[in-house]
């Protein structure tokens, strides 16, 4: 198993919930433009082959970009008081992770409207990119 420690600029995530709870440790890295979610691909992340579970990356994926989409309109001035809700998310599965590998979600593409965003993302294990998403939120 290789390093277990995140990398530079990674903090224990800061947003927690029932369904990441089994996921933990968790990383996050807070940029003005969006939110890059990381771990470190550990058993309870992969499905019966030993691979990252698709059901996880859709599901961290999808937190990270409504973090994004959050941050950038925080920084418009818009910050939304009851958050977003995902009106529509599809994932593209073009790689596979293992364990020990560090996977990151990057949201390279947000693009805000009154009541709606749009966010495209990348998922890498280890610099190599295994998945891509898009998806829509409704800003609350």
């Amino acid at each position: 198993m290789t390093d277990q420690t995140p990398p530079e600029g990674f903090a224990p995530h800061f947003r927690k919930s029932h369904v990441t709870d089994p996921w933990e440790p968790l990383f996050s890295r807070v940029l003005p433009d969006r939110v890059v979610i990381g771990f470190h691909v550990r058993g309870a992340h992969t499905n019966s082959r030993g691979m990252l579970h698709g059901g996880l990356i859709a599901a961290l994926a999808d937190n990270a970009m409504g973090l994004s989409c959050v941050q950038v309109l925080t920084a418009e001035g818009r910050k939304p008081a009851g958050g977003l809700v995902t009106v529509s998310m599809a994932t593209d599965f073009i790689g596979a992770a293992k364990l020990g590998q560090w996977v990151a979600f990057d949201t390279q593409y947000v693009k805000t409207g009154r009541t709606l965003c749009f966010a495209q993302a990348f998922v890498t294990a280890d610099g190599e990119v295994i998945a891509r998403a898009d998806a829509r939120f409704k800003v609350a």
